[in-house]
């Protein structure tokens, strides 16, 4: 068993939070300032940078992909810049992906543990780059991310739903950069645990620490992509988004409306589907140049 499948409800209700780009405003900061330049140093990229930044960009930040795991995001930036006709036309050799693909297939637990660990028993040298970078990636939003605190209404709602929930963060970062965010602003607190990626998926994390110990209707999940909502729907959850660009806003509506909805049992049904309606809206399918 690990951390989460040992968790004991404390209170009759659950609440699952994601941390990147829903609590923190550090999406566009880790992506842009170091998932980018990481990406055309390890790959060699830089005779098309250009749009390596907006593939990126649009995987990572601006879409219905937004928010998911490194590796797949890594796969799906790589897969929509050899559709580019701008990359075509250069007639330039993009990085083999299909080792990775490969390990993604069979394995949920996409972390740079488990990552180092396969790259040791299976060597590969379009592996070794994909090592490089997210390794890279880890040290320098390590050494260099700082003083990014949550949004204002997100710090004062997690510290109601504490009063009324039990909570974990649910998220795809890896633990140690989320312990780090979460302690430097006093908010790890009000929470029973924080799982990253290493514990597997952001689905396999609501299964643990809350599927069979709660009552669905009173199992909610709060973040900012449709992984998110997808991990939701998995678990027969509900869902709160924190929508893109309106991350305080949506704070505020959680923390002033929906929080006092869900535990008074009238959140499910048309009140979530507004939501959610509102949520669809804000990410695109389908990226610009297409």
């Amino acid at each position: 068993m690990n951390i989460l499948e040992e968790l004991k409800p404390a209170k009759k209700y659950f609440i699952g939070i994601d941390s990147d780009g829903c609590v923190f405003d550090t999406m566009e900061v880790k992506h842009k300032e170091f998932f980018i330049p990481n990406t055309i140093k390890a790959f060699e990229l830089y005779a098309i940078s250009k749009y390596v930044r907006e593939t990126w960009e649009f995987v990572n930040l601006y879409s219905k992909t937004r928010g998911i795991n490194r590796f797949p995001a890594l796969i799906r930036v790589m897969d929509l810049l050899a559709e580019r006709e701008e990359i075509k036309e250069m007639s330039f050799t993009l990085p083999d992906m299909e080792p990775l693909r490969e390990w993604i297939a069979r394995e949920t637990k996409l972390g740079n543990p488990v990552f180092r660990e396969y790259c040791k028993g299976n060597p590969h040298p379009s592996l070794e780059p994909v090592l490089k970078w997210t390794e890279a990636v880890n040290a320098d939003i390590a050494q260099w991310l700082r003083s990014v605190p949550p949004f204002h209404y997100a710090g004062i709602a997690i510290e109601k739903i504490s009063i009324i929930a039990d909570s974990i963060v649910v998220s795809q970062t890896p633990h140690e950069a989320l312990a780090r965010e979460w302690e430097e602003h006093n908010i790890d607190r009000y929470v029973m645990a924080i799982a990253g990626q290493e514990l597997g998926t952001k689905t396999e994390h609501l299964a643990m620490a809350a599927r069979g110990k709660y009552h669905e209707n009173n199992i909610l999940m709060i973040g900012d992509a449709p992984g998110d909502l997808k991990a939701a729907m998995d678990n027969n959850a509900l869902f709160f988004p924190v929508i893109p660009g309106s991350e305080n806003r949506s704070w505020k509506r959680l923390y002033e409306e929906a929080l006092d909805r869900f535990i008074n049992g009238k959140y499910r049904g048309e009140y979530q589907d507004e939501l959610l309606a509102e949520f669809e809206k804000s990410l695109p399918e389908k990226p610009s140049w297409k």
